[in-house]
């Protein structure tokens, strides 16, 4: 559906003066938020908001010359963008009177949507004058919100950082394509639907919100056991934190040292178990590992009290040690992903202060060492925010799976948020079935202590990384005693740990180190079958503490760094021997096929 060849002047003032007061709205809402931070500047429910808000308020204190720099700046910002209104409504008017015009001015100086943003790549926006509009004026105000927010002051990088975070947020709540009056594509296909798609989108808003989140994926074409964690295999131990599944061999012969994978207790180990033809578990089987994973359980209020110990010395050593006494080995190979990377060097950083080494070699996936650099994690995370954890679960409780699930989506909102509020909603669909997004929405809870002391030791004051600043388990750790050889993986647009912050992990750890850079994502660039043949990866050598030197010198190799990573794990293998087909231990039997109890539970 398209508006009529002319439109009329007054229509194009009243839109361009909208467009103005909607650009202009952002720096509005700062000042109101710094001034309810100015009111209340101790509390420790103050939000991060409204920290952020308070830095950037142009009545900080500040010199005059500072003050009228900033004024003028202001000005010349707001002037340039009214011209760029006054060219984009223009452009419009031409193309209303001269029928024969593009259905979308190539003008330079007009703005163009982000590389990969397909908000509005539908033809219904470029065939209606008025909505073409609409998405022009809007990409014009958010550009101009993004330049304003940098000219606004801040305390420091991070509070930048956060109106940056909050800019966004804001920017892409009030795109033109999430609301029905403002959609051309909610028109065409309630048209199409006879009215049909209108009724669908209800339907599925309502079953969304029984559900408690949005649908990613077709909920209903997955379940785990069934075609999700379907790699053979049974549970050989269990405790109150987590289940230790052992996968049966997929070859005639495998390597004395098993492999023990750590995944993140922050959503379910299956991530790394999907479908057989995009399962790392069943790709490290065929190369000859006897692998075994943890499955974390997913706390319900009787786990309320765990804390991180816990999960270091019930979790990470027993399973390192339950794996070696079945395969009667002094040591293994050990993985660990994210938090469970994490929570696997301070594990073995208690190990060796014990005069322990229970690991030959270390693999460590998108995980964080040094939190000097947290990601866009860290702009959730303050010292009233901790401290208000701190006193509501800090001694017991949950974190709630909902809420983590949140915070993780709004880092992507247009890609795990709005993208689905006008498919599902707007346009009345059904999400495609899509394994990775169905284990996304497959939450977790996490214990209060547990939660709470990751968050403060790790993301606020960033203990690990000095050595003998943190105490675990009743040990000093020390990173530079975990000194086996280690193979650290990180994702090149990781927006949860950066991949300059992965690196930084070569110069912590004590053993020889080999790094590896994937493409795409946190989750993404992890799950890169060889198959597939997609995306990159870069390969390097050592080039001390800088990575951007090291990314400068390295080669990138088209495909998936899987083979790269397995080829380097057969040299800590150990002998081959015939492999055993019967899984477990006298000790240790077989208690149920994998993948077990603990990753069926959902989140309460």
């Amino acid at each position: 559906m398209s508006a009529g060849p002319d439109l009329p002047s007054q229509a194009m003032q009243t839109m361009f003066q909208a467009g103005q007061s909607w650009a202009q709205g952002f720096a509005q809402w700062l000042a109101a938020v710094q001034a309810q931070a100015q009111s209340q500047p101790q509390s420790q429910s103050q939000s991060t908001t409204a920290q952020a808000a308070a830095s950037a308020s142009p009545t900080s204190k500040s010199d005059p010359a500072q003050a009228a720099a900033q004024h003028g700046a202001l000005q010349q910002l707001q002037q340039a963008f009214m011209a760029r209104h006054m060219a984009l409504w223009q452009a419009q008017i031409n193309r209303s009177s001269d029928k024969n015009a593009a259905s979308s001015t190539p003008d330079a100086a007009l703005p163009r949507p982000q590389p990969g943003d397909r908000r509005f790549s539908a033809a219904e926006w470029a065939n209606s004058p008025i909505h073409d509009y609409f998405r022009q004026s809007y990409l014009l105000n958010a550009e101009y919100v993004g330049r304003l927010v940098e000219l606004l002051p801040a305390a420091d990088t991070k509070a930048r950082e956060r109106m940056r975070f909050m800019a966004r947020q804001y920017v892409d709540a009030l795109a033109p394509s999430n609301f029905a009056a403002t959609n051309p594509e909610f028109i065409e296909t309630a048209l199409a639907s006879q009215g049909e798609s209108i009724n669908a989108g209800i339907r599925n808003l309502l079953a969304d919100i029984e559900k408690g989140h949005i649908s990613l994926s077709d909920e209903t074409a997955f379940e785990v056991g069934r075609n999700l964690a379907i790699t053979p295999g049974a549970v050989v131990f269990e405790n109150e934190v987590m289940q230790l599944i052992q996968y049966a061999p997929l070859s005639d012969v495998v390597g004395t040292r098993p492999l023990v994978i750590v995944p993140p207790c922050i959503n379910k180990y299956y991530i790394l178990d999907l479908q057989p033809e995009n399962s790392l578990v069943r790709h490290a089987i065929e190369q000859g590992n006897t692998v075994f994973m943890v499955s974390w359980r997913n706390p319900q209020a009787a786990q309320g009290h765990l804390g991180w110990d816990d999960y270091v010395e019930q979790g990470v050593l027993r399973a390192l040690a339950v794996a070696a006494a079945i395969c009667g080995v002094e040591q293994v190979n050990a993985l660990g992903f994210c938090v469970g990377g994490t929570l696997l060097s301070t594990a073995l950083a208690v190990a060796r202060a014990r005069g322990e080494t229970p690991v030959t070699s270390l693999t460590l996936l998108t995980t964080l060492l040094d939190f000097a650099d947290p990601g866009e994690l860290g702009l959730f995370i303050d010292q009233a925010s901790v401290a208000a954890r701190e006193a509501s679960i800090g001694k017991g409780g949950l974190m709630k799976g909902s809420e983590l699930a949140a915070v993780f989506s709004s880092l992507r909102a247009n890609d795990l948020i709005w993208q689905y509020v006008v498919s599902n909603y707007l346009k009345g669909g059904k999400p495609p079935a899509f394994d990775l997004l169905y284990w996304n929405a497959d939450s977790t809870n996490l214990p209060g202590p547990f939660a709470v002391w990751y968050l403060r030791n790790m993301y606020l004051e960033n203990r690990l990384r000095s050595p003998g600043r943190l105490t675990v388990c009743g040990e000093k750790v020390d990173l530079r005693k975990v000194d086996m050889p280690v193979f650290l993986y990180a994702s090149r647009e990781d927006h949860i740990v950066p991949w300059q912050a992965g690196y930084r992990s070569r110069a912590l750890l004590g053993g020889r180190s080999t790094f590896v850079m994937g493409a795409s994502g946190h989750i993404a660039g992890v799950i890169n079958p060889p198959a597939k043949n997609r995306r990159s990866y870069w390969v390097g050598e050592y080039a001390g503490k800088d990575a951007e030197r090291w990314l400068a010198g390295a080669t990138e190799q088209r495909g998936s760094w899987w083979p790269t990573w397995t080829a380097w794990l057969q040299a800590f293998a150990g002998k081959p021997r015939k492999a055993r087909v019967r899984l477990g231990s006298v000790t240790y039997k077989a208690l149920e096929p994998a993948p077990g109890r603990y990753v069926r539970e959902k989140a309460s």
